[in-house]
């Protein structure tokens, strides 16, 4: 009987630990950034498709970005602030059907976590403003970092690196 008692509760702190490690890091996600706006303000500066991604973390179609195809040596920055997020030498084809990155420039994109589909993901968003990217998952080219950063292209804009 005493062992039954020891490991329900075990269990019941252990799981109780696992939740709480959840509600950190989705804290993580809702910290103050450098550029930070009224809901209203960002509806205003952002189009309807790029509010509904970067603000309120939706998924754009996949195959329909204008930066899908790009190739040309340049910078992807967040649509909603210019923070630099990606560059073209480490954009990778991944058939997913949304621009791929193994590996983001320094200091331009935060991590975070959500469980929006049952089950937790590593969510990306801009460092500078915190607006949502996409996710990242660990099947990447393994010859480099082995990730995939899995980027909405409606959230970035492309500046090439001949301007």
């Amino acid at each position: 009987m005493k062992k039954i008692l020891i490991f329900t509760v075990l269990a019941t702190f252990l799981v109780s630990c696992n939740g709480n490690a959840q509600k950190n890091s989705d804290k993580e996600t809702s910290k103050n950034y450098e550029v930070s706006k009224s809901e209203e303000e960002w509806k205003n500066e952002l189009t309807s498709q790029e509010f509904a991604v970067l603000r309120k973390a939706a998924t754009e179609t996949p195959f329909t970005s204008d930066l899908l195809d790009i190739k040309e040596p340049g910078t992807f920055i967040c649509a909603a602030c210019g923070n630099e997020l990606y560059k073209t030498k480490h954009k990778f084809e991944s058939g997913t059907g949304w621009p791929s990155f193994d590996r983001a420039v320094e200091g331009g994109v935060a991590f975070g976590s959500d469980s929006k589909l049952g089950y937790q993901r590593d969510e990306v968003h801009c460092a500078r403003c915190g607006g949502h990217l996409g996710h990242v998952f660990n099947d990447g080219p393994k010859e480099t970092t082995g990730k995939r950063h899995c980027i909405n292209g409606v959230a970035m804009d492309f500046k090439p690196d001949s301007e």
